[in-house]
């Protein structure tokens, strides 16, 4: 068996206070096959600039400036999130969502997010 040892030690990552972390549920239930490396950063860096909540409000300017992205390619990335239930927008305010499924009340199925949040009206696509 192999055993697992930093191999830098001294630069063990710890937790800071303002911790974003990543779901593992992004990779073991596959979200993340769903998203075009454009919208895999997008996420990323909206985990990283979310507060608890994975609320955040940065915007379409600041984004593109940090993440190196022209306006199509950002309207994509956000498109694929929201598509993916990966997240919400309210210009300017996002919210990184949880990977939990959601079930339906009526019958019992599990529903995508990002369709029970359209039809609350909550997710603003371009």
């Amino acid at each position: 068996m192999f055993e697992k040892a930093p191999i830098l030690p001294h630069r063990v990552r710890t937790t800071p206070k303002s911790f974003g972390f990543v779901d593992h549920r992004l990779v073991r239930d596959r979200h993340i096959e769903k998203c075009s490396h454009a919208a895999s950063t997008l996420y990323l860096f909206l985990v990283c600039v979310g507060d608890r909540q994975g609320l955040s409000y940065y915007g379409d300017k600041a984004v593109m400036k940090i993440l190196g992205m022209d306006g199509e390619t950002l309207r994509a990335a956000r498109r694929s999130l929201l598509e993916n239930g990966l997240v919400a927008f309210r210009d300017p305010l996002y919210q990184v969502l949880s990977l939990e499924p959601v079930r339906n009340r009526g019958n019992g199925q599990e529903m995508r997010l990002a369709d029970i949040l359209r039809l609350a009206g909550e997710v603003r696509h371009d």
